[in-house]
């Protein structure tokens, strides 16, 4: 069942104008410090925990504002600070912060204290179905949907909101042309320094990274025996629509055959802002959920994943770093590119073969697992794709973006990596009430 759409958390903005004026004239009177506050909107994980890690080598002391209770239990098994982001405790943390640190939106923090804050929006994927400015789906609402001054109002706010961000880094040149125009910035906002969020899938010895991936799939779903093969299936969020590839019990049926014959289990993850039904007619070990439930970020698992099947996910992008083959099952792609949209062609990222149905992704998925030339064939456009889309695969993005913050804002640069600041012309400008 969809669990938020654009339409209703607009409509929800439009509702709440009079708590952000009268939270913008609290942070006119309100002195920011120089401290930091982190939230995301995946829980403890993403970008925004590498950025935390860092800045806490760097003598930090990151307040991370939390959503839910199982918010403040992962952040307290790694001995985070937090503090609930709404009610008046997130209000006054987020106003009094220096830098405030989202990935996903301004509600990852105290919404209605953001205003004068020096504003880092890590984002969370290389966008691929246009997202922002770009995309139609962002100025919808539930009220009177269609009007177009009301969405061109809401095009206002959100350009308003956006063009307050400071620093939003991009993976590459060609990324960062997509964010400059989602968001309505510039380069001097949007740094290609790579995304902090995909380190964990290029630091360390790959072995290692490997070990502490197949640890946490399997405190997840349960052990999957050495050998067997691991397929994720991860859908694109549809703004509130159900996905239309859920399989049908005949589909159903194909699947659990495939799974058998390649000895392959099958990992559903459904958008955590979307989720679908993805139960066989029988249950089968073979097939286990992952949602956002049971692994809130799930990045840090994808080198314990063989094979990556999507429809429009940036994921793509990501499981290029492993050069993971791709099965791409897209049952809309025209309709898709009319509603959403997409950045260039969506055969520039799937190539020309994209399954339209599970039958169809099922033979490909068979295909790949069984034959060690199309194995890699399809590791081998990943690795394309990933050359194309991360300029930086070193593990050194968290670096990057943090002493892009620490110069920017003229604090101690004791943790940048050395020249990396002067590399994005940066000059500093400290966080103060006239950078609103």
């Amino acid at each position: 069942m969809a669990s938020f759409s654009f339409r209703a958390g607009n409509a929800g903005k439009l509702l709440r104008i009079p708590l952000y004026l009268l939270g913008r004239v609290g942070t006119l009177i309100v002195p920011r410090g120089r401290g930091w506050v982190i939230g995301c909107g995946a829980g403890i994980g993403d970008g925004a925990l590498a950025l935390w890690r860092a800045a806490v080598e760097a003598g930090l002391q990151p307040l991370w504002l939390t959503g839910s209770d199982r918010e403040q239990r992962d952040a307290a098994a790694l001995g985070i600070r937090t503090i609930p982001k709404n009610g008046l405790r997130g209000w006054w943390a987020t106003a009094r912060a220096g830098v405030v640190v989202v990935t996903h939106g301004f509600g990852d923090v105290n919404r209605y204290a953001t205003s004068g804050a020096y504003l880092v929006q890590l984002w969370h994927g290389i966008p691929l179905k246009r997202i922002g400015l770009d995309s139609p789906a962002t100025v919808q609402s539930a009220f009177l949907p269609g009007f177009v001054p009301l969405q061109k109002l809401l095009g206002l706010l959100y350009r308003a909101q956006t063009r307050r961000i400071r620093v939003l880094p991009a993976a590459s040149e060609r990324s960062r042309g997509r964010l400059e125009s989602a968001f309505g910035l510039g380069v001097q906002q949007v740094l290609v320094t790579g995304e902090p969020r995909v380190d964990v899938l290029s630091a360390g010895d790959p072995a290692e990274r490997r070990a502490d991936a197949v640890a946490r799939r399997d405190d997840a779903v349960g052990p999957i025996a050495e050998g067997t093969r691991v397929v994720l299936y991860a859908p694109t969020w549809r703004d509130g629509a159900p996905d239309p590839a859920v399989p049908s019990d005949t589909e159903w049926t194909r699947i659990l055959e495939v799974l058998e014959r390649t000895d392959s289990v099958l990992l559903v993850r459904s958008h955590p802002l979307g989720e679908g039904e993805y139960r066989p007619p029988t249950p089968s070990e073979r097939v286990r959920t992952i949602g956002s439930a049971l692994v809130p970020d799930i990045t840090p698992v994808l080198p314990a994943i063989d094979v990556l099947v999507t429809d429009y996910s940036s994921m793509a992008y990501d499981v290029g770093l492993l050069a993971m083959p791709v099965i791409y099952l897209a049952p809309d792609p025209v309709a898709y590119a009319t509603s959403r949209g997409f950045y260039g062609e969506y055969a520039e990222v799937a190539g020309s073969d994209p399954a339209a149905d599970w039958t169809d992704a099922a033979a490909q998925l068979q295909a790949t697992l069984l034959e060690d030339a199309e194995f890699e064939r399809r590791a081998a456009l990943s690795r394309e794709l990933s050359a194309r889309m991360h300029a930086h695969r070193d593990g050194g993005n968290t670096a990057r973006v943090l002493a892009a913050i620490l110069a920017r804002t003229g604090a101690a640069t004791s943790a940048a990596t050395p020249g990396t600041a002067t590399a994005f012309h940066a000059s500093p400008t400290p966080a103060s009430k006239g950078t609103a």
